[in-house]
């Protein structure tokens, strides 16, 4: 691929990775996150904050995508996309003034973004989450050894975390929020309530280490159980009903949220991949 071509196929890929994570910033109502209604159970967050963070994070995809095209997965690609990562957490926090907005979106997308530019552009669904998999089961042996919210939880609920579904391919995007989008616009459901049933159906299945950490097991058994009601009644009136209920224990599915932007922007990516023809913004030639 000529330069002025890799440029456009980075560009484009980082655009659709900005745009994944404002869609799900702006999808609402989402039961204890931030969105166009109110901050969740989020106070130290603003809609607007979210927004800049997106924003801030497209060089970062635009440089994961440029060292990670037509490679093979290896120990060395998997700490340069996680040197280029931990470069795209220190602008995020110059944004944000030292709040974790992204740094979960930035390994699960990044990942999928890399695995997507191994295969120049032309890899399935299925083989983008097998790639960016076996890309995450390399250790980073740079990786500052830190004690995070994610780790304690980890340690003690004995949950996988983050790190643990990328290394496994991305099972519960697989397996449920992405079924579910293309279930729900088959059924003739908008795109908005097509992608709330997707964040819900990982609400219903994911050991949210967020969850956990604001409400203990008991508040992800019971995240869980409406979001699992939720699925079975299809009442969108429930949504803002445990919006409230989230915001009055503190309690904030950010990990489905995380999952449900990779969601959208492999969602993305795939349309691209089946069409010869799509908008200049994200032209892959």
């Amino acid at each position: 691929m000529k330069g002025s071509h890799l440029e456009k196929f980075t560009s484009a890929v980082a655009s659709i990775a900005v745009s994944s994570l404002i869609e799900e910033l702006e999808l609402t109502p989402k039961p204890g996150l931030v969105d166009k209604k109110n901050t969740g159970a989020h106070k130290d967050l603003t809609f607007q904050l979210m927004r800049a963070s997106a924003d801030s994070l497209r060089d970062t995809v635009k440089e994961i995508v440029f060292v990670s095209y037509g490679r093979l997965p290896s120990q060395s690609l998997r700490e340069e996309i996680a040197a280029i990562g931990r470069d795209g957490e220190k602008r995020m926090f110059e944004v944000t003034d030292g709040i974790n907005t992204h740094k979960g979106a930035i390994w699960s997308i990044g990942l999928l973004a890399s695995a997507f530019s191994t295969g120049k552009g032309r890899f399935t669904t299925e083989e983008i989450l097998s790639m960016a998999g076996k890309l995450a089961r390399y250790p980073d042996r740079y990786c500052p050894v830190t004690d995070t919210n994610g780790k304690r939880v980890i340690k003690k609920f004995g949950v996988k975390g983050a790190k643990g579904e990328a290394q496994q391919g991305f099972p519960h995007i697989r397996q449920f929020s992405l079924p579910m989008l293309n279930h729900s616009r088959a059924m003739g459901l908008t795109e908005e309530k097509a992608k709330l049933y997707a964040l819900l159906s990982l609400m219903a299945h994911l050991d949210d280490t967020c969850i956990l950490h604001r409400g203990g097991s008991d508040g992800l058994s019971s995240v869980k159980e409406q979001a699992a009601f939720f699925l079975i009644s299809g009442d969108f009136d429930l949504l803002n009903q445990m919006d409230e209920e989230f915001i009055h224990q503190n309690i904030s599915p950010g990990g489905s949220a995380d999952l449900l932007a990779a969601t959208l922007f492999l969602d993305k990516i795939s349309k691209i991949q089946s069409l010869n023809e799509v908008s200049n913004e994200y032209q892959l030639i």
